[in-house]
């Protein structure tokens, strides 16, 4: 409820509105004021906000002040792309940074092990959207494997067209996250290696990376599930600059333009849907590690 509210107020702030956006700024003053008379945006700020938020919660997320198409449906179909995308990348993220970040713990007092945590330090600041661009240089304009951007006009439809499309932007977004858990990794298998456990397990024969792989591996995950949630949650935000990117239509470029074309409402519902879908992450990765952990579960 605080982020509709944040997102509505800062709406407000911008400068123009949606009737300035239609018929310009030299539009005639009285056709602008019949416009906003029509939208509802000569109302109270409070009795717009209240009434959008009492509908809101009755599921109605409203209709778009501009095409006056469902807004929830525009949301569903948008994504098609932006969900499959997020999943993707944090399936990029687990399968660089587990064997990457174990191998950095098991390694930690070796220069390799060193040089992957100086990398990965390194790889958590380059921005995403660099990354992007330097991914279709090489990939698509001179390699020419794969498509700089777009999606398919008949979507999921043509399954390995959308595969192809969204290849670049996932690999993007999820080099860009796996470098920050590759850390997270790193210091869960530091910690597991220091363990009693392991040294019980290794008593029996078995050498420090079989021990750590048979018995460690619930102790390596319970911090990973806790930082993938979060981590889940930023890419909903690096999708919105990824989409950009790689002119995908996504939830994120759909928000960017209603901004600018200061559809309120439509950006109110997908803001809202955006907060919804974060805080359902959050909740499943709580519950995930708790599961995980002994502790938790048994308290």
């Amino acid at each position: 409820m605080s982020a509709t509210l944040l997102v509505f107020l800062l709406l407000r702030t911008l400068p123009g509105d949606l009737a300035v956006a239609r018929l310009g700024t030299n539009g005639d003053p009285a056709a602008l004021a019949a416009l906003r008379t029509a939208y509802g945006l000569d109302r109270p700020l409070a009795v717009q906000y209240l009434d959008w938020l009492w509908r809101a919660l009755r599921g109605d997320l409203g209709t778009s002040m501009l095409s006056g198409a469902d807004v929830a449906s525009e949301i569903a179909r948008k994504s098609s792309v932006t969900l499959p995308l997020i999943l993707a990348s944090s399936l990029v993220a687990l399968a660089v940074a587990v064997p990457l970040g174990a191998l950095a713990g098991l390694r930690a007092r070796k220069w390799d092990g060193a040089v992957l945590s100086a990398a990965s330090q390194l790889g958590a600041a380059v921005p995403p959207f660099w990354i992007g661009l330097v991914l279709i240089t090489v990939v698509a304009v001179q390699w020419r494997v794969l498509p700089a951007g777009g999606f398919p006009v008949d979507g999921w439809s043509d399954p390995a067209g959308a595969l192809r499309s969204l290849a670049l932007p996932s690999v993007t977004l999820g080099a860009a996250q796996s470098a920050i858990l590759v850390r997270f990794v790193r210091s869960a298998t530091v910690d597991a290696l220091g363990s009693g456990w392991l040294r019980t397990a290794r008593a029996t024969g078995l050498g420090r990376a079989e021990a750590l792989r048979v018995h460690g591996a619930r102790a390596i995950a319970l911090p990973v599930v806790s930082v993938l949630g979060v981590q889940i949650s930023t890419l909903v935000a690096g999708s919105i600059v990824i989409e950009q990117v790689f002119a995908l239509p996504g939830i994120g470029a759909m928000l960017v333009r209603d901004v600018g074309l200061r559809d309120h409402v439509k950006v109110q519902g997908t803001v809202a849907v955006i907060v919804a879908a974060v805080l359902l992450v959050s909740a499943v990765a709580d519950a995930v590690a708790a599961r995980l952990d002994g502790r938790r579960s048994r308290a």
